[in-house]
């Protein structure tokens, strides 16, 4: 009977079998395996990055903002002349994906990243401002005075306007409104419960 308990008794005690598994998975996840069998859990590839480039995006907010300010006024450190193409849309673009590295597809983080240029958010640093290296005069002041310009409503229209053109989805998306008019047929004060409900629930 003792020959037959020590065979039935494990080989590994609870806590050395803990350990053992421990080891093996750390190793397997940094020799690169649980790469190839969870490609999505290690490298998540935005999707939009596959969809538009933001260095278009500033043109498709003009098209459909028009009255919304170029400040395009600046030169051009390379060549001396006006840099058209340097519009107020276009730095907020790339500040707002590159110099803070916020999803173009939320409405919230648009809205960070415009009250960073209203000095209620995050402090804009003028050395990593798009076109501080390529301008001879660094837009960042103008161009939050710009946006300080602006109403809420012209606020809240670019944000839409840029969330709908780096996903065309969410035009989709938005829920109606519910009608929250009582019907003349429905009563809106609180019934009581019916009698005998209880019972159903046996």
């Amino acid at each position: 009977m003792s020959k037959h308990q020590s065979f039935i008794q494990p080989l590994l005690k609870p806590w050395q079998t803990l350990t053992a598994l421990m080891v093996v998975g750390v190793i397997a996840l940094s020799s690169g395996a649980g790469k190839s069998i969870y490609p999505s859990l290690f490298s998540i590839q935005p999707a939009y990055a596959q969809r538009i480039t933001p260095s278009d995006v500033w043109q498709l907010v003009y098209q459909q903002l028009p009255d919304f300010p170029r400040e395009n006024k600046y030169i051009s450190k390379e060549n001396g002349k006006v840099a058209e193409n340097s519009t107020l849309a276009n730095r907020l673009i790339r500040y707002h994906i590159y110099t803070k590295g916020r999803a173009p597809i939320y409405r919230l983080d648009w809205k960070l990243t415009l009250a960073d240029y209203l000095g209620a958010n995050e402090i804009m640093y003028d050395t990593t401002y798009p076109g501080y290296d390529s301008l001879r005069e660094n837009p960042m002041e103008g161009d939050r005075k710009a946006i300080t310009r602006l109403t809420r409503s012209q606020r809240d229209a670019l944000v839409q306007v840029l969330v709908n053109i780096f996903n065309p989805t969410s035009q989709n998306t938005l829920s109606p409104k519910p009608n929250t008019a009582p019907s003349p047929s429905r009563s809106t004060t609180p019934q009581p419960p019916q009698r005998g409900g209880a019972e159903l629930l046996r």
